[in-house]
Protein backbone atom coordinates (compact mmCIF):
# COMPACT_ATOMS: atom_id res chain seq x y z
CA UNK A 1 0.00 0.00 0.00
CA UNK A 2 2.09 3.56 -1.17
CA UNK A 3 0.62 6.25 0.40
CA UNK A 4 0.81 10.06 -0.97
CA UNK A 5 0.96 12.97 0.25
CA UNK A 6 -2.36 15.50 0.80
CA UNK A 7 -1.15 18.59 -0.27
CA UNK A 8 -4.10 21.77 -1.55
CA UNK A 9 -6.47 18.84 -1.66
CA UNK A 10 -4.41 16.52 -3.94
CA UNK A 11 -2.97 13.74 -3.56
CA UNK A 12 0.46 13.85 -4.77
CA UNK A 13 3.55 11.11 -5.09
CA UNK A 14 6.94 11.81 -3.79
CA UNK A 15 10.27 10.98 -5.06
CA UNK A 16 11.18 9.15 -2.30
CA UNK A 17 9.08 6.32 0.33
CA UNK A 18 10.25 4.98 3.17
CA UNK A 19 8.63 1.21 4.24
CA UNK A 20 6.24 1.23 7.17
CA UNK A 21 6.59 -1.95 9.48
CA UNK A 22 3.94 -3.50 12.16
CA UNK A 23 5.29 -3.12 15.39
CA UNK A 24 4.25 -6.02 16.50
CA UNK A 25 5.16 -8.77 13.30
CA UNK A 26 7.57 -6.51 11.76
CA UNK A 27 5.92 -7.41 8.47
CA UNK A 28 6.05 -4.15 5.91
CA UNK A 29 2.49 -2.66 5.79
CA UNK A 30 2.93 0.46 3.52
CA UNK A 31 5.45 2.42 1.76
CA UNK A 32 4.87 6.44 3.12
CA UNK A 33 6.04 9.73 0.88
CA UNK A 34 8.93 11.32 1.97
CA UNK A 35 7.84 15.01 1.09
CA UNK A 36 10.66 17.31 -0.09
CA UNK A 37 11.33 20.77 0.47
CA UNK A 38 9.46 22.05 -2.26
CA UNK A 39 6.87 19.53 -1.13
CA UNK A 40 6.67 21.30 2.34
CA UNK A 41 6.58 25.00 0.86
CA UNK A 42 3.50 23.78 -1.03
CA UNK A 43 1.71 22.47 1.68
CA UNK A 44 2.39 26.00 3.42
CA UNK A 45 1.60 27.99 0.44
CA UNK A 46 -1.71 26.29 -0.29
CA UNK A 47 -2.22 26.83 3.61
CA UNK A 48 -1.52 30.18 3.26
CA UNK A 49 -3.30 30.56 -0.31
CA UNK A 50 -6.80 29.28 1.66
CA UNK A 51 -6.72 31.55 4.61
CA UNK A 52 -9.64 33.33 3.09
CA UNK A 53 -11.39 30.86 1.76
CA UNK A 54 -11.24 28.81 5.08
CA UNK A 55 -12.20 32.76 7.34
CA UNK A 56 -14.90 33.31 5.17
CA UNK A 57 -16.73 30.25 5.77
CA UNK A 58 -19.57 30.67 8.27
CA UNK A 59 -20.11 29.63 11.98
CA UNK A 60 -23.14 27.14 10.43
CA UNK A 61 -20.43 25.97 7.55
CA UNK A 62 -17.45 25.08 9.38
CA UNK A 63 -20.14 23.46 12.20
CA UNK A 64 -21.56 21.39 9.34
CA UNK A 65 -18.09 19.87 7.97
CA UNK A 66 -17.22 18.69 10.85
CA UNK A 67 -20.45 16.86 11.95
CA UNK A 68 -20.27 15.87 7.96
CA UNK A 69 -16.98 14.30 9.45
CA UNK A 70 -18.65 12.79 12.51
CA UNK A 71 -21.06 10.97 10.30
CA UNK A 72 -18.34 9.67 8.01
CA UNK A 73 -15.94 8.22 11.73
CA UNK A 74 -19.34 6.64 12.87
CA UNK A 75 -20.01 4.83 9.54
CA UNK A 76 -15.76 4.09 9.09
CA UNK A 77 -15.20 2.63 13.10
CA UNK A 78 -14.14 -0.69 12.68
CA UNK A 79 -11.67 0.29 9.23
CA UNK A 80 -10.45 2.96 11.86
CA UNK A 81 -9.94 0.61 15.05
CA UNK A 82 -7.82 -1.91 12.69
CA UNK A 83 -5.66 1.05 11.18
CA UNK A 84 -4.47 2.47 14.85
CA UNK A 85 -3.98 -1.37 15.95
CA UNK A 86 -1.73 -2.13 12.92
CA UNK A 87 0.32 0.79 12.81
CA UNK A 88 0.70 1.87 16.41
CA UNK A 89 -0.03 -1.58 18.43
CA UNK A 90 -2.70 -0.10 20.51
CA UNK A 91 -4.76 -3.32 21.80
CA UNK A 92 -8.12 -3.26 19.62
CA UNK A 93 -9.69 -2.53 23.16
CA UNK A 94 -8.24 0.72 23.43
CA UNK A 95 -8.38 1.75 19.33
CA UNK A 96 -12.03 1.09 19.55
CA UNK A 97 -11.64 3.82 23.12
CA UNK A 98 -9.64 6.45 20.88
CA UNK A 99 -12.01 5.78 18.37
CA UNK A 100 -15.30 6.37 19.91
CA UNK A 101 -13.29 9.70 21.71
CA UNK A 102 -12.48 11.08 18.71
CA UNK A 103 -15.75 11.34 17.02
CA UNK A 104 -16.89 12.70 20.55
CA UNK A 105 -13.98 15.15 20.19
CA UNK A 106 -14.84 16.07 16.83
CA UNK A 107 -18.65 16.71 18.02
CA UNK A 108 -17.83 18.92 20.52
CA UNK A 109 -15.89 20.98 17.75
CA UNK A 110 -18.61 21.91 15.96
CA UNK A 111 -20.69 22.41 19.03
CA UNK A 112 -18.02 25.18 19.80
CA UNK A 113 -17.96 26.39 16.49
CA UNK A 114 -21.19 27.81 17.15
CA UNK A 115 -20.31 29.38 20.07
CA UNK A 116 -17.02 31.35 19.29
CA UNK A 117 -17.63 34.90 19.89
CA UNK A 118 -16.01 37.87 22.11
CA UNK A 119 -17.42 39.69 25.46
CA UNK A 120 -18.85 42.84 25.83
CA UNK A 121 -16.61 45.66 27.41
CA UNK A 122 -17.90 47.86 30.27
CA UNK A 123 -16.07 51.17 28.48
CA UNK A 124 -17.65 53.81 30.63
CA UNK A 125 -15.96 52.17 34.02
CA UNK A 126 -13.30 53.90 32.79
CA UNK A 127 -12.93 58.39 33.95
CA UNK A 128 -12.52 58.78 30.09
CA UNK A 129 -14.48 55.82 28.48
CA UNK A 130 -18.27 57.65 28.80
CA UNK A 131 -20.17 57.53 24.92
CA UNK A 132 -17.82 54.28 24.08
CA UNK A 133 -19.21 51.17 22.92
CA UNK A 134 -16.41 48.24 23.31
CA UNK A 135 -16.22 44.60 22.45
CA UNK A 136 -14.44 41.92 21.17
CA UNK A 137 -14.14 39.50 18.12
CA UNK A 138 -12.25 36.31 17.92
CA UNK A 139 -10.44 36.05 14.78
CA UNK A 140 -8.34 32.81 13.39
CA UNK A 141 -4.92 33.02 12.81
CA UNK A 142 -4.43 32.09 9.74
CA UNK A 143 -2.07 29.06 9.61
CA UNK A 144 -2.22 26.44 11.75
CA UNK A 145 0.75 23.65 12.14
CA UNK A 146 0.40 20.21 13.46
CA UNK A 147 3.08 18.12 14.66
CA UNK A 148 1.34 15.23 16.42
CA UNK A 149 2.59 11.57 18.63
CA UNK A 150 1.93 8.21 17.79
CA UNK A 151 0.15 7.31 21.23
CA UNK A 152 -2.97 8.28 19.94
CA UNK A 153 -2.74 8.97 16.39
CA UNK A 154 -6.34 9.43 15.42
CA UNK A 155 -7.30 11.27 18.78
CA UNK A 156 -4.56 13.89 19.45
CA UNK A 157 -4.61 14.65 15.85
CA UNK A 158 -8.53 15.76 16.40
CA UNK A 159 -7.51 18.15 19.38
CA UNK A 160 -5.32 20.12 17.05
CA UNK A 161 -7.88 19.93 13.82
CA UNK A 162 -10.98 20.22 15.01
CA UNK A 163 -10.32 23.15 16.47
CA UNK A 164 -8.48 24.61 13.94
CA UNK A 165 -11.48 23.92 11.78
CA UNK A 166 -13.77 25.99 14.13
CA UNK A 167 -11.68 28.42 14.33
CA UNK A 168 -11.50 28.80 10.99
CA UNK A 169 -7.90 28.19 10.19
CA UNK A 170 -6.11 26.27 7.54
CA UNK A 171 -3.98 23.66 8.17
CA UNK A 172 -0.69 21.81 7.48
CA UNK A 173 0.10 18.32 9.29
CA UNK A 174 2.77 16.13 10.08
CA UNK A 175 1.42 13.39 11.68
CA UNK A 176 4.18 11.00 13.38
CA UNK A 177 6.22 8.78 11.25
CA UNK A 178 5.10 5.44 12.73
CA UNK A 179 1.38 6.53 12.54
CA UNK A 180 0.30 8.25 9.42
CA UNK A 181 -2.35 5.76 7.88
CA UNK A 182 -5.08 7.27 10.22
CA UNK A 183 -4.33 10.67 9.21
CA UNK A 184 -4.57 10.02 5.73
CA UNK A 185 -7.56 8.21 6.48
CA UNK A 186 -8.69 11.31 7.84
CA UNK A 187 -8.06 13.68 5.08
CA UNK A 188 -10.06 11.10 2.79
CA UNK A 189 -13.02 11.38 4.93
CA UNK A 190 -12.67 15.57 5.34
CA UNK A 191 -12.60 15.93 1.74
CA UNK A 192 -15.94 14.17 1.40
CA UNK A 193 -16.92 15.93 4.37
CA UNK A 194 -16.66 19.04 2.84
CA UNK A 195 -13.93 21.14 3.56
CA UNK A 196 -12.54 23.21 1.21
CA UNK A 197 -9.46 22.13 -1.02
CA UNK A 198 -5.80 23.19 0.52
CA UNK A 199 -7.68 23.86 4.11
CA UNK A 200 -5.94 20.36 5.22
CA UNK A 201 -2.50 19.11 4.29
CA UNK A 202 -0.60 16.26 5.33
CA UNK A 203 2.95 15.84 4.92
CA UNK A 204 5.03 13.03 6.29
CA UNK A 205 8.92 12.83 6.30
CA UNK A 206 11.42 13.51 8.52
CA UNK A 207 11.46 16.28 11.71
CA UNK A 208 14.62 18.18 9.83
CA UNK A 209 12.95 18.77 6.64
CA UNK A 210 9.13 18.90 7.23
CA UNK A 211 9.12 20.01 11.36
CA UNK A 212 12.25 22.32 10.87
CA UNK A 213 10.42 24.21 7.78
CA UNK A 214 6.54 24.29 9.47
CA UNK A 215 8.40 25.98 12.55
CA UNK A 216 10.59 28.19 10.69
CA UNK A 217 7.87 29.59 8.17
CA UNK A 218 6.68 33.32 7.70
CA UNK A 219 3.47 32.08 6.99
CA UNK A 220 2.90 30.15 9.50
CA UNK A 221 0.91 31.57 12.51
CA UNK A 222 0.96 29.09 15.25
CA UNK A 223 2.96 25.49 16.23
CA UNK A 224 0.41 23.12 17.78
CA UNK A 225 2.91 20.33 19.31
CA UNK A 226 2.36 17.47 21.42
CA UNK A 227 5.67 15.84 22.55
CA UNK A 228 8.76 15.31 24.26
CA UNK A 229 9.90 18.42 26.18
CA UNK A 230 13.42 18.61 24.56
CA UNK A 231 11.51 19.02 21.00
CA UNK A 232 9.06 20.92 22.46
CA UNK A 233 11.97 23.55 24.04
CA UNK A 234 13.83 23.74 20.35
CA UNK A 235 10.69 24.55 18.71
CA UNK A 236 9.70 27.29 21.33
CA UNK A 237 12.92 28.77 20.86
CA UNK A 238 12.88 28.66 17.13
CA UNK A 239 9.21 29.70 16.79
CA UNK A 240 9.91 33.74 17.04
CA UNK A 241 6.36 35.30 17.49
CA UNK A 242 4.35 32.55 16.17
CA UNK A 243 1.93 31.18 18.82
CA UNK A 244 2.96 27.99 20.24
CA UNK A 245 0.88 25.75 22.47
CA UNK A 246 3.09 22.67 23.78
CA UNK A 247 1.84 20.09 25.36
CA UNK A 248 4.49 17.78 26.70
CA UNK A 249 5.80 14.65 28.81
CA UNK A 250 4.66 13.81 32.32
CA UNK A 251 5.49 11.12 34.63
CA UNK A 252 1.93 11.07 36.50
CA UNK A 253 1.60 10.57 40.39
CA UNK A 254 -1.50 8.93 42.46
CA UNK A 255 -1.33 9.64 46.12
CA UNK A 256 -3.67 6.63 48.39
CA UNK A 257 -4.40 7.81 51.56
CA UNK A 258 -5.66 5.59 54.27
CA UNK A 259 -9.17 4.00 54.57
CA UNK A 260 -9.19 3.97 51.15
CA UNK A 261 -11.25 1.07 49.28
CA UNK A 262 -8.15 -0.73 47.68
CA UNK A 263 -10.49 -3.15 46.01
CA UNK A 264 -12.52 -0.78 44.18
CA UNK A 265 -9.89 1.55 42.80
CA UNK A 266 -6.65 -1.36 42.08
CA UNK A 267 -8.40 -2.06 38.44
CA UNK A 268 -8.68 1.64 38.06
CA UNK A 269 -4.63 1.44 38.97
CA UNK A 270 -3.98 -1.47 36.78
CA UNK A 271 -5.49 0.49 33.36
CA UNK A 272 -3.93 3.70 34.43
CA UNK A 273 -0.61 2.29 34.81
CA UNK A 274 -0.50 -0.16 31.62
CA UNK A 275 -3.15 0.72 29.09
CA UNK A 276 -1.44 0.76 25.50
CA UNK A 277 1.76 -0.43 27.56
CA UNK A 278 1.96 2.68 29.30
CA UNK A 279 2.43 5.37 26.28
CA UNK A 280 0.04 7.70 27.70
CA UNK A 281 1.12 11.11 28.65
CA UNK A 282 -0.95 10.64 31.43
CA UNK A 283 0.12 6.90 32.44
CA UNK A 284 -0.08 6.02 35.77
CA UNK A 285 3.68 5.62 36.31
CA UNK A 286 4.08 6.75 40.07
CA UNK A 287 1.73 5.53 43.06
CA UNK A 288 2.26 6.57 46.65
CA UNK A 289 0.13 4.46 49.14
CA UNK A 290 -0.25 5.28 53.00
CA UNK A 291 1.63 1.96 55.25
CA UNK A 292 -1.14 1.05 56.28
CA UNK A 293 -2.75 0.40 53.03
CA UNK A 294 0.51 -0.72 51.19
CA UNK A 295 0.71 -4.46 51.72
CA UNK A 296 -2.56 -4.80 50.66
CA UNK A 297 -2.24 -2.56 47.60
CA UNK A 298 0.79 -4.52 46.54
CA UNK A 299 -0.36 -7.65 47.01
CA UNK A 300 -3.96 -6.81 44.90
CA UNK A 301 -2.12 -4.48 42.49
CA UNK A 302 0.62 -7.57 41.82
CA UNK A 303 -2.66 -10.08 41.03
CA UNK A 304 -4.31 -8.21 38.68
CA UNK A 305 -1.73 -7.00 36.88
CA UNK A 306 -0.23 -10.71 35.94
CA UNK A 307 -4.11 -11.39 34.66
CA UNK A 308 -3.56 -9.04 31.79
CA UNK A 309 -3.99 -10.94 28.51
CA UNK A 310 -0.16 -10.13 26.13
CA UNK A 311 -0.37 -10.73 22.68
CA UNK A 312 -1.24 -9.40 19.44
CA UNK A 313 -2.85 -6.32 18.76
CA UNK A 314 -5.28 -6.93 16.97
CA UNK A 315 -6.26 -9.41 18.82
CA UNK A 316 -9.53 -8.44 21.01
CA UNK A 317 -8.95 -10.24 23.80
CA UNK A 318 -5.72 -8.16 24.18
CA UNK A 319 -4.78 -5.81 27.02
CA UNK A 320 -0.96 -5.16 26.39
CA UNK A 321 1.24 -5.61 23.14
CA UNK A 322 4.74 -4.20 22.63
CA UNK A 323 6.14 -1.00 22.65
CA UNK A 324 6.06 1.32 19.60
CA UNK A 325 9.85 0.22 18.67
CA UNK A 326 12.76 -2.16 19.70
CA UNK A 327 14.97 0.83 20.49
CA UNK A 328 11.62 2.11 23.02
CA UNK A 329 11.87 -1.62 24.40
CA UNK A 330 15.39 -1.59 24.76
CA UNK A 331 15.33 1.64 26.46
CA UNK A 332 12.72 0.47 29.14
CA UNK A 333 14.58 -2.57 30.19
CA UNK A 334 18.03 -0.65 30.69
CA UNK A 335 15.66 1.67 33.08
CA UNK A 336 14.02 -1.42 34.86
CA UNK A 337 17.84 -2.95 35.40
CA UNK A 338 18.99 0.52 36.57
CA UNK A 339 16.24 0.25 39.18
CA UNK A 340 16.98 -2.85 40.60
CA UNK A 341 20.83 -2.74 40.16
CA UNK A 342 20.44 0.54 42.55
CA UNK A 343 17.58 -1.76 45.36
CA UNK A 344 14.59 -1.30 43.90
CA UNK A 345 12.47 -4.82 44.24
CA UNK A 346 11.26 -5.62 40.74
CA UNK A 347 7.90 -7.77 42.20
CA UNK A 348 6.27 -8.24 38.60
CA UNK A 349 7.64 -8.10 35.10
CA UNK A 350 10.34 -6.89 34.05
CA UNK A 351 10.77 -9.51 31.43
CA UNK A 352 10.40 -9.83 27.58
CA UNK A 353 8.12 -12.56 25.96
CA UNK A 354 8.55 -12.34 22.56
CA UNK A 355 8.85 -8.30 21.93
CA UNK A 356 6.08 -7.68 24.48
CA UNK A 357 7.55 -6.26 27.88
CA UNK A 358 5.77 -7.35 30.70
CA UNK A 359 3.76 -5.20 32.92
CA UNK A 360 6.72 -4.00 35.69
CA UNK A 361 5.95 -2.83 39.17
CA UNK A 362 8.73 -1.95 41.00
CA UNK A 363 9.21 -1.09 44.95
CA UNK A 364 11.15 1.15 47.06
CA UNK A 365 12.34 2.94 44.04
CA UNK A 366 14.23 6.23 44.61
CA UNK A 367 13.10 9.52 42.64
CA UNK A 368 16.18 10.14 40.85
CA UNK A 369 15.66 6.93 39.05
CA UNK A 370 14.75 7.23 35.60
CA UNK A 371 11.66 5.41 36.01
CA UNK A 372 10.91 8.18 38.62
CA UNK A 373 11.83 11.08 37.46
CA UNK A 374 11.64 10.44 33.50
CA UNK A 375 8.92 9.91 31.51
CA UNK A 376 9.18 5.88 30.94
CA UNK A 377 6.33 5.93 28.09
CA UNK A 378 6.29 2.10 28.77
CA UNK A 379 4.27 -0.99 31.48
CA UNK A 380 6.30 0.55 34.25
CA UNK A 381 5.39 1.64 37.54
CA UNK A 382 6.68 2.18 40.84
CA UNK A 383 5.03 1.83 44.31
CA UNK A 384 6.22 3.60 47.62
CA UNK A 385 5.23 3.80 50.68
CA UNK A 386 4.11 6.48 52.44
CA UNK A 387 3.49 8.11 56.20
CA UNK A 388 1.47 10.88 55.16
CA UNK A 389 -0.56 12.65 52.29
CA UNK A 390 1.88 15.92 52.73
CA UNK A 391 5.00 13.03 51.64
CA UNK A 392 2.89 11.60 49.03
CA UNK A 393 2.36 15.41 48.15
CA UNK A 394 6.13 16.35 48.16
CA UNK A 395 7.06 13.13 46.57
CA UNK A 396 4.72 14.20 43.04
CA UNK A 397 5.62 17.99 43.55
CA UNK A 398 9.38 16.48 43.34
CA UNK A 399 9.42 16.13 39.21
CA UNK A 400 10.16 18.93 36.56
CA UNK A 401 7.07 17.51 34.51
CA UNK A 402 3.43 18.52 36.09
CA UNK A 403 0.36 18.01 33.83
CA UNK A 404 -1.68 15.69 36.13
CA UNK A 405 -2.00 14.23 39.09
CA UNK A 406 -4.52 11.58 41.55
CA UNK A 407 -5.41 11.33 45.10
CA UNK A 408 -7.84 8.73 46.50
CA UNK A 409 -9.02 9.88 50.21
CA UNK A 410 -11.74 10.10 52.65
CA UNK A 411 -11.52 13.45 54.08
CA UNK A 412 -12.40 16.95 52.63
CA UNK A 413 -10.00 18.85 54.13
CA UNK A 414 -7.51 16.39 52.92
CA UNK A 415 -8.85 16.40 49.21
CA UNK A 416 -8.74 20.39 49.34
CA UNK A 417 -5.25 20.46 50.61
CA UNK A 418 -4.25 18.33 48.03
CA UNK A 419 -5.88 20.47 44.89
CA UNK A 420 -4.00 23.22 46.25
CA UNK A 421 -0.94 21.90 46.47
CA UNK A 422 -0.13 19.43 44.42
CA UNK A 423 2.01 21.06 41.17
CA UNK A 424 0.07 20.04 38.00
CA UNK A 425 -2.30 21.46 35.27
CA UNK A 426 -5.14 18.69 36.57
CA UNK A 427 -5.59 17.47 40.00
CA UNK A 428 -7.93 14.07 40.17
CA UNK A 429 -10.14 13.64 43.42
CA UNK A 430 -11.01 9.95 44.23
CA UNK A 431 -9.56 8.99 40.82
CA UNK A 432 -6.42 7.92 38.68
CA UNK A 433 -4.54 10.86 36.66
CA UNK A 434 -4.84 8.97 33.50
CA UNK A 435 -8.77 10.46 33.89
CA UNK A 436 -9.17 12.57 30.71
CA UNK A 437 -12.71 13.93 28.47
CA UNK A 438 -12.03 15.38 25.65
CA UNK A 439 -13.67 18.73 26.71
CA UNK A 440 -11.69 19.48 29.72
CA UNK A 441 -8.85 21.58 30.19
CA UNK A 442 -5.70 19.41 29.55
CA UNK A 443 -2.39 20.30 30.16
CA UNK A 444 0.53 21.22 32.53
CA UNK A 445 2.92 22.98 34.10
CA UNK A 446 6.99 22.65 34.26
CA UNK A 447 8.50 20.52 31.81
CA UNK A 448 4.58 19.04 30.66
CA UNK A 449 3.81 22.27 28.61
CA UNK A 450 2.37 26.28 27.98
CA UNK A 451 -1.11 25.58 26.72
CA UNK A 452 -4.43 23.77 26.88
CA UNK A 453 -6.07 21.15 24.64
CA UNK A 454 -10.08 20.70 24.69
CA UNK A 455 -11.89 21.93 22.45
CA UNK A 456 -13.46 25.26 23.93
CA UNK A 457 -9.80 26.53 25.01
CA UNK A 458 -8.06 25.29 22.08
CA UNK A 459 -9.90 27.61 20.30
CA UNK A 460 -9.03 30.28 22.14
CA UNK A 461 -4.99 29.29 21.86
CA UNK A 462 -6.18 29.08 17.83
CA UNK A 463 -7.72 32.81 18.00
CA UNK A 464 -6.32 36.57 18.03
CA UNK A 465 -8.53 38.38 20.13
CA UNK A 466 -9.40 41.80 18.16
CA UNK A 467 -11.13 44.72 19.96
CA UNK A 468 -13.30 47.45 18.32
CA UNK A 469 -14.22 50.14 20.12
CA UNK A 470 -17.27 52.36 18.72
CA UNK A 471 -17.50 56.43 19.54
CA UNK A 472 -21.24 57.37 19.77
CA UNK A 473 -20.84 60.55 20.41
CA UNK A 474 -18.98 61.02 16.88
CA UNK A 475 -21.10 59.32 14.91
CA UNK A 476 -23.55 61.86 13.35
Amino acid sequence: MRKKLFINGEWCEAERYKDLFSPFTGEKIAEIPEASDGQVKEAIEAAYRNREVMRSLTAFERADILENLVKLLEESKQKIAELISLEAAKPMKYSRAETERTIETYKFAAEEAKQLCGEMIPMNAAQNGANKIGYTLREPVGVVAAITPFNFPLNLVAHKVGPAIAAGNTIVLKPASQTPLSSYFLAELLDKAGLPKGCLNIVTGSGKIVGDQLVNSEKVNMITFTGSPEVGKRINAQAGLKKVALELGSNAGLIIDKNTDIEKIVPKCVVGSFSNQGQVCISLQRIYVHEELYDQFIAKFKAEAEKLVLGNPLDEETDVSCLISKNDLDRAVSWVKEAASAGSKVIAGGEVEGNILLPTIITNADRDLKVSCQEVFAPIVIVNTIKTVEEGIQEVNASRYGLQAGIYTKDIQTALQASKSLETGGVMINDIPTFRVDQMPYGGVKDSGNAREGLKFAIEEMTEIKLIVWNEEDAS
